[in-house]
């Protein structure tokens, strides 16, 4: 900054950057400058953080409770020989493990209460590769799900239906047997095993977890299961696998990765998250406008001062120099300042929340609208970098053209009224 600015030149923009009572009003214009500046600057980076925390925490546990990539039968005959495909899938490149799964869905009932359930039948081995569910776990919940055939339920499941560990569930099924009257609906109690919270209400609130062959014996699945859950290494790089997948099962299965499984829901979040980049750099580039308006001003108020420098040998462009610092310098404490306070927010935004929700009364996160109990946010060094940039960026053209303006002004016209 040295090379390009002499000691005088920042001496003189530092003195215009100072309130001083001749120009008050440019001074008050300045400082709303400075404040759209730093309040749009944190916005964005707060704004894009959460988003980035919510998609990251949504996705990295929908893998965890979904493998990365399924494979379904095309009809309702289920797989069969399905532990031999799971090994044959396993042998692939970066595959961690294949499990056999059963899904149906049930009414969950208990106390006159009944709600809508979807019950996953998979093996207690199986278990561990869901990380969220099985950090979720006790090793006594494990052990009763393994020995004694009990089922696992979500923890909000478990408060709409008023059911502790040891209590029996009621799930009934519309695969049921068939008599004279017509298809008769199972009906059984199951002893809940253990409760678990993966911090997804979806999942909390409607899944039930069955040992593989107690789900297979009441879902109707014959030595036979629904579909294979395949979880992988890297699944951002899940294509060339599910090619080779769809190769090896044949026509008769239908093969998808989590990608095409949540490809809505991921469109959805990019779009959101571009439409709300766009509206909140407007709030920046208002202040932008508001520099160029107060350094038009301040040109104005120092026709003389500019006068006295061009006749005492000052260039054109060291008065652009002068000039463009002034009202850079308001852009850069609004772009530090915004940023700081951004990052903060972000460190503590689960404090922040939670101290608005107890002096409003409101909930400002419902986990039943947004999938998740807490709110994230994820800072992200080059989107960051990214905000800080355009902001500088912005600033600097926006005291481009009031600069010039001011290396233009005649010293005799602006003297001879003087």
């Amino acid at each position: 900054m040295g090379k390009f600015f002499s000691p005088v030149e920042r001496m003189l923009a530092f003195r215009y950057v100072r309130s001083r009572r001749a120009e008050g009003f440019i001074s008050v214009i300045a400082w709303f400058s400075l404040a759209g500046i730093t309040l749009g600057v944190a916005t964005l980076i707060v704004v894009m953080s959460v988003m980035n925390g919510f998609r990251a925490e949504l996705v990295g546990r929908i893998l965890g409770l979904n493998g990365h990539v399924a494979v379904y039968s095309n009809g309702p005959a289920g797989i069969l020989d399905f532990d031999k495909l799971a090994l044959t899938i396993t042998d692939m490149p970066d595959v961690i493990a294949v499990t056999p799964q059963i899904e149906g869905q049930v009414m969950a009932t208990q106390n006159r209460t009944s709600i809508g359930a979807v019950i996953r039948g998979v093996r207690w081995s199986d278990i561990a590769v869901r990380k969220p569910l099985w950090n979720s776990l006790s090793e006594h919940d494990i052990s009763r799900f393994r020995d004694e055939s009990g089922v696992l339920i979500g923890h909000e499941m478990a408060l709409k239906l008023g059911l502790k560990v040891g209590d029996s569930i009621s799930l009934t099924t519309a695969k049921g047997k068939a008599t004279a009257f017509g298809t008769v609906p199972t009906r059984r109690k199951f002893k809940i095993a253990g409760i678990f919270n993966v911090g997804m209400y979806e999942y909390d609130s409607t899944f039930v977890f069955m040992p593989l062959d107690l789900s297979a014996d009441f879902l109707g699945y014959d030595n036979r299961v629904s579909g294979l859950e395949i979880y992988v290494a890297k699944p951002e790089q899940i294509t060339s696998l599910r090619q080779q997948v769809g190769k090896t099962v044949g026509s008769g299965l239908r093969v998808f990765d989590w990608i095409e499984r949540n490809r809505s829901f991921l469109n959805a979040l990019q779009v959101e998250r571009n439409v709300m980049f766009l509206i909140l750099t407007l709030i920046i580039l208002v202040a932008a406008f508001n520099i160029i308006s107060s350094m038009i001003m301040l040109v104005r108020s120092k026709n003389s001062d500019i006068a006295v420098l061009r006749t005492m040998g000052a260039s054109g462009g060291s008065i652009i120099r002068v000039f463009l610092m002034t009202g850079a310098s308001i852009g850069v404490v609004g772009t530090f300042v915004g940023t700081a306070i951004g990052m903060l927010f972000c460190w503590n935004i689960d404090t922040i929340k939670h101290a608005i929700e107890r002096l409003s009364g409101a909930e400002l996160f419902a986990a039943e609208i947004y999938f998740l109990s807490n709110l994230p946010a994820k800072i992200d060094p080059q989107e960051v970098l990214m905000v800080a940039l355009m902001a500088l960026g912005l600033s600097f053209l926006a005291s481009l053209y009031p600069a010039w303006r001011a290396s233009r002004i005649s010293p005799a016209e602006a003297l001879r009224y003087e």
